[in-house]
């Protein structure tokens, strides 16, 4: 008994041994396929940050230490929402993100600080924002988050293009040797479409058209697909 125990076990590695060792005798093709799409906003966060500053700023001779007029962020924010209001900007639009300090080591003063999130359904809103806003107080501007209500269909449809991309691809590999692409043996899809990186834009060195390059949501999508080779 013990010793067909013992042949039972030695004989079972190799069955599994010659199981593995057929399926890579198997000739197969194993390609990535990507694709690219991009998408058009519905909603668009632009994130405003306004901060308190001295009127002796912007005079063109005071020093740090000689600031004493102190704007406050209430006055700052008045100013905003006015603007807001004449883009034509729904209050319900505008929600308060984050509100800080700042210290300002020269003037030994504490400088109070607020961040907006605005939802805006239009970049040339953005335009109309950016005809009316006076600098003084704002100390960043920049585009956040950008959605699209149908994003899920436009994943689908980036997975697809990416998956006929690869299907593509090792088709004319193959008849370059003479064979012909098989059935699909496996597919391995990255989980989520990977943005494109773009560059947020800060208030003090951006103008109307340094907001072209990043008006899309722009999406990459990689498919890994192994085929069979066929004769």
């Amino acid at each position: 008994m013990i010793t067909r125990l013992l042949l039972l076990a030695m004989l079972l590695p190799l069955a599994g041994l010659s199981q593995v060792q057929a399926q890579a005798d198997g000739r197969y093709i194993e390609v990535t396929g990507t694709s690219e799409i991009e998408i058009v906003p519905d909603r668009i966060h632009y994130i405003i940050e306004i901060r308190e500053y001295f009127e002796e700023e912007f005079d063109g001779r005071s020093k740090p230490e000689e600031y004493r007029t102190k704007i406050s962020l209430d006055r700052i924010e008045q100013g905003l929402r006015e603007v807001l209001h004449d883009a034509g900007i729904s209050p319900n639009a505008v929600r308060t993100q984050e509100i800080g300090d700042y210290w300002r080591k020269q003037g030994q003063d504490f400088l109070v600080a607020k961040t907006f999130d605005i939802t805006l359904l239009d970049f040339k809103q953005i335009d109309e924002i950016l005809k009316r806003m006076d600098t003084k107080g704002i100390h960043t501007m920049r585009i956040g988050e950008l959605e699209n209500k149908d994003m899920l269909s436009y994943h689908q449809k980036g997975k697809i293009a990416a998956l006929k991309a690869a299907q593509r691809k090792a088709s004319y590999l193959v008849e370059a040797l003479g064979k012909k692409l098989g059935p699909v043996i496996r597919i391995v899809e990255d989980e989520a479409g990977s943005s494109l990186p773009f560059s947020q834009s800060n208030v003090l060195s951006s103008n109307v058209v340094s907001f072209d390059s990043f008006r899309t949501i722009k999406k990459k999508y990689s498919m890994l697909v192994r085929f069979e080779i066929a004769d």
